[in-house]
Formats: C-alpha cells, structure tokens, sequence
C-alpha cells in the first residue's frame, strides 16, 4: 500500500522538516501542532524555528499546496510522532524519569482517525518499551482494529519506532542522507516504515526490532555524553594544576587513537543532556558509568559559576573603590551549541540565569542568532558584540559561535569555557 497522506505530530526542530521533506517530495502532509503560533506560521509558508533552508523547502510545499498544519489530526495513511519527551518533575538527586505523556496525548489524538492499513512510527527519542507502550494505547482506544503485540503480522495498524538522529543547523542534509534505524513490532512494521522513508532518505534503512532501535538512539548520546565528560573533568583538572586544556588535548590528540573531545560549559539541547537518563532510569544498577558522566556534565554550570564569582572577587581586590554594582558582566552565547538559536536544556542559558540572580550589576547578553531574550531573562541586556567589548569589565564565553571566533579579545577579566579566546 503506497502513502499518499503522511501525518507528522509535532512540528518541531524535527517534526517540521520532516513534514518538509515529504511535502518536497509531493506526498500531500498533514503537520499537527497544538501550538497555534506554529500553525499558524507554517500555514503563511514561514517556520518559527532556525533551520538553514528550511524556510525555502517550507515556503514551496505551502505554496504548492502539498503541506498544511492543523491543531487536531486528520485521517492519513502514515503517522509520524514527532513530539518532546522530556522528564517527570524530580527532586535535586533524584534520577529523571521520562515523561511520556506528549506522546500519549499524540496516539489519544490520532487514534480517532485510524483505519485499517495505517502506520504508526514512533520518532520521539524514547525510553526502551515505549513503542509497545504506543500500540498498547492505540488498541484501547480503538478496539475494533487489531495491533501487533496481539494480531502480529496480519494486524491491521502496523507500528514502528525510528529515532531521529540528525544535527541541528544541518537537519535538512543530514535527514536526506543519514543512515536510519527502522524498529518495527513485527517484519512487515518494519518492511513498511522502510518503504516510507525511502521517499526522501537516501542513507541505508537498517531493520532490527522496536526495542533495539529505541535502545540505539539512547546509545549514541550516552556514548557522546562519557566522552564530553571526560573532556569536562579533564578542564577541571587541569585548572586545578595550572594546565591549558586546550593545548593538553591538542597534543594528546596527536596519538593516532586519541580522539579527545572539546571541554565546554556543561551538555545542553534536548538528545544528549537528557537520552542518558533514559537508559539510568531503566537500570539504576548497571549503568554506573553512564550516570557518572551525567553527574559530571551537569555539574560543570556550577563550576562555571564559582569561576565567575571568584573572577568578580579578584576585580574588588584588585579595584578597592569598587563594587559588585560596578562591574559589568558580558555573557557570550546562550543556546546549547554553536551557530544555532535552540535553548533547550543549555548550559549556557542556566549559567547566565543562576549568574542574574545573585549578581548586582550589568549583565549583557551576546546571542547573535535570536531576536529577543527568553522571559526567564527578561531584565537582562541584549547587545551586539562590539557593544560588550566595549562596555563589560568581566567578559564569560560560553558557545563558540563562528561570530565570536572571528574576532579576539585581550583581558585578564576573561572566562572562556569554549578555549577561543585563551
């Protein structure tokens, strides 16, 4: 059975060029949000995300007439979840447990519109078993269809979970020519999410089973988490010891089977800062070394912070007839990666935020790829970057966008956690 109507739910930084990709393809796309800014955007042939090109693929497929977004689901052929799982509320300490609820209310919403001959793929980064929890919730809300965990492989919804695994600010190329995982519940799950991708992918589809294509995602954001975190205990380190850990590595990685990442002000964005507790939640017991790296990369923002303070310390010392008040603090960066406008889960985002809450003087903020500064941040400064030159005494680096490399700066009141300007 072909797919001539693809649904995505959730048109997001992967919802939305998903939904893109297929539009591009002529396949008629249904992109669901619950977010009416978003809706409504997409509808005018705008995106409301920073995505490079995707405004051009967007603006086409609207206009053709092969793309439009809805608040409610509509009948398709194929179903694409693409919607957050983030974290249930927890304790200071505690483990983070997953937070499926998105994902619930997306099958409660395309549930109503089911018929016989569907798919379901999961793409939301999941905990294993989630997939099985997804055809489990469509068969109680529709028992007059039959499902894979009870009918196999003459069921009449086929379900299937293919992660997503693409890097922001190169969405577009890396959807088309990435390998991907297809899990499906039974052969023909698989057979037929392979059969949908091969619209647009031209990577390898490789077919293993739901559980383990959950478990694959979660395993190449645990494996660069351990590697992040042992380059930002490696800084710690060699702060402690009077070390540049720029040039450290720089030698280290000489050795032709050393390949030490770059140390940075924690891990943000919303696969790698949050997929590895998917997997601790899980097995509490045996994933030692992937809950050490976790408690290592989250605990960098405060060894930044005390960095700050002790900076701000030293400036008082040095400048009796000052005070806090008087020192201004300019703050490089904000999203959780270069060269990108997402702030979710950044490091840099929770630095300047726990920064604004005990510091008494200016604070400006250099973020060249948003427009305006989140709520959260509301009362501190945006400023271009010759304006925070100029202006700050105390000057905090905390994302390498290509902007800030081309320029360098020379002060002793210098933090830099991404080691540009050192």
């Amino acid at each position: 059975m072909s797919f001539e109507t693809i649904s995505v739910i959730g048109l997001g930084y992967i919802g939305l060029p998903t939904a893109a990709m297929f539009a591009s393809r002529k396949k008629k796309v249904i992109g669901v949000d619950v977010n009416k800014l978003a809706v409504d955007t997409i509808n005018l042939g705008q995106i409301h995300i920073v995505e490079p090109d995707l405004d051009m693929i967007v603006h086409a497929a609207v206009t053709e007439g092969y793309l439009k977004a809805v608040s409610i689901p509509e009948p398709a052929d194929a179903f694409l979840i693409a919607v957050p799982t983030p974290f249930m509320p927890f304790e200071d300490g505690a483990i983070p447990e997953p937070d499926l609820s998105y994902i619930e209310s997306a099958c409660n919403g395309i549930a109503q519109v089911l018929k016989q001959g569907d798919l379901v793929i999961l793409e939301s980064t999941s905990p294993v078993g989630a997939t099985e929890q997804v055809a489990q919730w469509l068969a109680d809300a529709r028992p007059d269809l039959s499902f894979p965990q009870t009918a196999g492989e003459d069921a009449d919804i086929n379900i299937a979970h293919c992660p997503e695994r693409v890097l922001p600010g190169q969405v577009v190329r890396e959807l088309v020519e990435n390998d991907r995982v297809i899990g499906g519940m039974t052969a023909k799950c698989s057979a037929r999410a392979v059969e949908l991708y091969k619209t647009f992918v031209q990577g390898d589809c490789v077919i293993t089973n739901a559980r383990t294509a959950e478990m694959a995602k979660l395993t190449e954001n645990s494996c660069r988490d351990v590697q992040i975190a042992f380059a930002n205990e490696l800084s710690i380190i060699c702060d402690k010891l009077d070390i540049d850990v720029w040039e450290l590595i720089s030698l280290a990685n000489r050795h032709p089977r050393i390949n030490i990442l770059q140390p940075g002000p924690g891990v943000g964005g919303h696969c790698i800062a949050v997929d590895p507790w998917f997997i601790v939640s899980k097995t509490p017991s045996e994933a030692k070394l992937i809950h050490t790296a976790r408690l290592v990369n989250d605990s960098k923002p405060k060894w930044v912070i005390n960095k700050v303070k002790l900076a701000i310390a030293d400036y008082l010392i040095a400048n009796p007839e000052k005070t806090a008040k008087d020192i201004t603090i300019a703050c490089y960066g904000l999203a959780f990666k270069p060269d990108i406008d997402d702030l979710r889960e950044s490091p840099a985002k929770e630095i300047v935020c726990c920064i604004a809450k005990t510091h008494k003087g200016r604070i400006l903020v250099v973020e060249p790829n948003i427009q305006v500064l989140p709520e959260v941040l509301s009362t501190l400064e945006l400023v271009d970057m010759q304006d925070a030159l100029e202006i700050a005494d105390l000057h905090l680096v905390l994302v390498d966008h290509k902007e800030f490399k081309q320029c360098k700066i020379n002060t002793k009141l210098l933090i830099d956690t991404k080691g540009i300007w050192n």
